[in-house]
């Protein structure tokens, strides 16, 4: 295999191999070298290596010397009156007329050869321009008509990512670029977006297509539907970088599943189903959790009688505490009957004697009691307080007597609101 020397050439976009010519320049230095045009000024960008002999396609070119310091001047000094000769070819092309624009200007490392090179959008008659520059630069005149992607290329600059232009940073010969790479990266098809400073799409567009279009073609299209043991879900992202795939559950859920772990079910391929083993590796608190209540629902499937659901646990709670309370109420009610009745009552004392009973209190029960007839109510209210407040009679059986009475008054009292009758409380 030949052992080569890797050259790189100020207006070259690719690399260029010659023969070392007995020299062994490093990476960085500057050479002199022979090449179809004349002699030119380069840099080395690869050092001695061997290359196999299908590379090479034609005659390699040898090194002629390693740049020396009187090579650096002239070289400092050569690109000094490409500087200045830009705009003389300004003033000339406005002279002529001519729709065209120039970009830069090379002056061979031997100064017997000036390349000019320029930018239009048509064919342009450019004869007598060139024998006007012949005359003023005395040397051979080369007209160069390069495409807006060279002229990036020469011009250089900053892309939308804000690193240097690919195509002055890597180099190489362009490659088409078509706009179904951006449809297939998912960019939007904005071309303010997508452009470069060319006017052209941008030529990054063709690095990441390959890998895009690989990955596609494992997974599952965006909306497809996917089984997994939480029920159905919908593919709704698609990562290609990390190569995982975003599902979204009927509940709104979302969760991240790697393209690999994902199979397929029907035997044709495709990455239709998600196992649990790939759900639970996600660390998705949500997923747990589903998880969790999905086990709980089996295992009440299976033994239904042991185990119990919440649910049905609180409405049997629930239902107990209404039949407790439906029941307690009509015995509160009777405890309420029983107590105003003896509250209404007079009191006896240790000694035989009856006490009136609180004058306020047994008006407030025989209002609670009487319903909405308030005006009977009221008429009834002096003869009832005359009966309970009598005096005790002096027969041997006056504490008996006085029980009697407060019966009577009490049966009385209950038929009293419907009759309306008199006031006066019945002799025992």
């Amino acid at each position: 295999m030949p052992t080569v020397v890797g050259v790189k050439l100020r207006f070259t976009p690719k690399t260029l191999l010659f023969a070392p010519a007995g020299f062994e320049p490093a990476e960085g230095d500057s050479v002199i070298v022979q090449t179809e045009r004349g002699t030119e000024f380069g840099t080395v960008t690869k050092r001695l290596h061997e290359v196999p002999d299908s590379e090479i396609r034609a005659p390699l070119k040898p090194i002629t010397r390693v740049a020396t310091p009187e090579d650096l001047v002239r070289h400092a000094e050569l690109s000094a009156q490409e500087r200045a000769a830009i705009p003389v070819v300004r003033e000339l092309i406005a002279q002529h007329k001519l729709d065209m624009k120039p970009i830069e200007v090379e002056y061979l490392f031997d100064g017997d050869k000036v390349v000019f090179y320029f930018v239009a959008e048509e064919r342009v008659d450019f004869r007598e321009l060139v024998k006007d520059l012949a005359s003023r630069f005395r040397a051979r005149i080369d007209m160069r008509q390069v495409g807006v992607r060279d002229e990036a290329r020469l011009v250089g600059g900053l892309g939308h990512c804000g690193e240097q232009l690919c195509c002055v940073r890597f180099g190489g010969e362009f490659q088409p670029v078509s706009i179904r790479m951006a449809k297939e990266q998912d960019l939007p098809l904005n071309p303010l977006k997508i452009s470069g400073l060319c006017g052209r799409l941008m030529c990054c567009l063709r690095y990441e297509y390959e890998a895009y279009k690989d990955y596609k073609g494992r997974a599952p299209k965006k909306g497809a539907i996917v089984e997994t043991p939480l029920g159905l879900a919908k593919v709704a992202e698609l990562n290609t970088p990390h190569e995982t795939v975003g599902l979204r559950f009927e509940d709104g859920r979302r969760v991240s599943v790697p393209l690999a772990e994902m199979s397929c079910n029907k035997g044709s391929g495709c990455p239709c189903s998600v196992s649990r083993e790939a759900l639970e590796a996600t660390g998705s608190t949500s997923t747990a959790l589903a998880f969790a209540a999905l086990d709980r629902e089996t295992e009440a499937a299976a033994n239904p009688v042991a185990v119990e659901k919440p649910r049905e646990r609180r409405e049997r709670s629930d239902r107990g505490e209404r039949s407790g309370r439906r029941e307690q109420r009509p015995a509160e009610r009777k405890q309420t009957d029983s107590g105003s009745s003896q509250n209404s009552t007079s009191e006896v004392s240790p000694e035989g004697q009856a006490q009136p009973a609180p004058k306020g209190e047994g008006n407030r029960k025989r209002r609670r009691h009487g319903g909405g007839k308030g005006g009977e109510a009221a008429a009834a209210t002096p003869s009832t307080t005359e009966a309970t407040t009598a005096p005790p009679t002096t027969s041997g059986d006056g504490a008996g007597a006085e029980q009697g009475a407060a019966k009577t008054g009490r049966r009385r009292r209950r038929r009293r609101p419907g009759a309306g009758g008199s006031g006066d409380a019945p002799q025992g």
